[in-house]
């Protein structure tokens, strides 16, 4: 058993002011891996003090000097990348080959793609006609709350603009995976990133998230996760009127047009719903298709479907895991009992565990065709390995069904028309079109239109979200 129970304030490891003991369960064993403490209103409070004791120092650094403290971390995390895949996969659940090649990655890609804008950002430039000076200073002290699906991506993609920025920070990762980013804490101090600059302190939405939100001594929260829990931090933050950047839930389209090729389009789609167990926010989980290829495409994404491999995450391949626990089990299969009380027509998986495994958080990779976007299954965002088909007759009709969402965080389309692809990608409402399977980009602005949230994260426009803009004139 792994023991996790202190929290990282103001350069050192601390005991919680109060022991509040919580498992971390491994989703594939039903069984505690760590017991870490949650943490109460007094830890957050020493974090704050920390923070804002360590402020007026780093925010007067040189870039040369955040730019290092950003290469040592680099360094330290590179050499230790194995620890990360490992304590991923013990906490949510990753398996073992998709850690190593997907989720740890990330977290070097973030802190990279910063890097490189930090050094390329303009702090003092003239406005325009000359008059003023303009300038880019650090917010101040901000409060970092990650989720457990990405965990070091929705980390690095936090601390390390807000570092590049001359910020100081408290974060508080997901109580239940949190194993990655105690382990980043020692990456960062192992760095020599200064003492109050970096701390973090674990513990539930209720006892630390929302004393962060509320807290008068934190000048910004970034929040991502649940679009509930996102309305809930701008509530508690709205009284001392801080920043707030949130990255919030998803039901993304994915426009499946008769002129791409129809096997293609449709292995990406599957495998792109699926992977990370479909525990992913940008998640392509509906899938539009034009009717002249729907008949097709139900009869290929069925069997597509029949061939994507459930197994232990301790064992290397290309199989998916289980989910993160036996609260998101549960509701994954509440959505999916209410699909077929619906009367969508279930063409693959379905309710309960896959053959096989008794023990584990394991759902069966499960595609719903004949499916109207005013179901439940269309409208929810379900996270887990669900996929729904919705035909369409017109591009018109296909850009209405996508756009008619709550959320608008990402879209994808699959078509061998160029000239539609770009038409069609200018009137979806998302932060980011993915055309015929392109691969995200660490230095495109990520975040998302209508409950999807607001703000955005990544290289250039990560490091904007966490300055202010003065002018200086005369």
């Amino acid at each position: 058993m792994i023991e996790k129970r202190q929290f990282y304030i103001g350069g050192d490891w601390v005991d919680p002011v109060a022991p509040n003991d919580l498992d971390v369960i491994n989703p594939a064993t039903e069984k505690p891996v760590a017991v870490i403490s949650l943490g109460s209103e007094g830890d957050v409070d020493k974090a704050v003090a920390a923070a804002r004791q360590a402020l007026d120092a780093w925010s007067e650094t040189s870039v040369d000097t955040r730019a290092a403290l950003l290469e040592r971390i680099i360094a330290v995390y590179e050499r230790r990348a194995g620890e990360m895949d490992e304590a991923i996969r013990l906490e949510m659940g990753a398996p073992r080959t998709f850690t190593r090649e997907q989720q740890t990655p990330a977290g070097t890609g973030h802190l990279q793609a910063t890097l490189e804008a930090l050094k390329a950002h303009r702090f003092e430039w003239p406005s325009p006609r000359g008059g003023s000076l303009l300038r880019h200073e650090p917010i101040g002290v901000c409060g970092l709350i990650t989720p457990w699906n990405w965990p070091i991506n929705q980390i690095a993609a936090k601390v390390a603009p807000a570092l590049a920025a001359g910020c100081t920070m408290v974060l508080k990762p997901s109580e239940i995976a949190p194993l990655s980013a105690l382990l980043f804490a020692e990456m960062v101090d192992e760095a020599g990133c200064p003492p109050g600059v970096f701390n973090l302190v674990n513990g539930d939405g209720e006892g630390v998230g929302a004393v962060m939100s509320a807290h008068p001594g934190i000048d910004m929260m970034s929040f991502t996760g649940s679009t509930r829990a996102g309305v809930s931090v701008t509530r508690n933050a709205a009284p001392t009127v801080k920043r707030v950047a949130l990255e919030l839930g998803g039901k993304s389209p994915n426009l499946l047009f008769a002129d791409a090729d129809l096997e293609t389009a449709l292995r990406f789609s599957l495998e792109s719903c699926f992977s990370n167990t479909g525990q992913s926010c940008d998640a392509p989980t509906r899938l539009l298709v034009e009717r002249s290829v729907y008949a097709e495409a139900v009869e290929l994404a069925a069997k597509i479907a029949g061939e994507v491999k459930v197994g232990d995450p301790a064992e290397e391949g290309d199989h998916i895991g289980p989910v993160i626990s036996s609260l998101q089990y549960d509701k994954i299969q509440a959505h999916i009992e209410s699909g077929i009380a619906e009367g969508a027509r279930l063409i693959a998986g379905g309710p309960g565990k896959p053959d096989g495994f008794d023990t584990g958080y394991y759902v069966r990779p499960t595609v719903f065709a004949d499916v109207g976007n005013d179901m439940s299954i269309a409208r929810n965002e379900i996270f887990g390995p669900v996929l729904v088909m919705i035909p369409f007759d017109t591009e018109e009709e296909a850009i209405q069904i996508a756009n008619d969402t709550p959320y608008g965080l990402a879209a994808y389309l699959q078509t061998g028309d160029p000239v539609r692809a770009k038409r069609v990608s200018r009137k979806l409402r998302a932060g980011s079109v993915y055309i015929n399977g392109a691969a995200p980009d660490w230095d495109a602005p990520f975040g998302g239109y209508k409950q999807s949230g607001n703000g955005r994260e990544y290289g250039e426009f990560g490091l904007e979200d966490f300055l202010e803009l003065k002018a200086i004139t005369g």
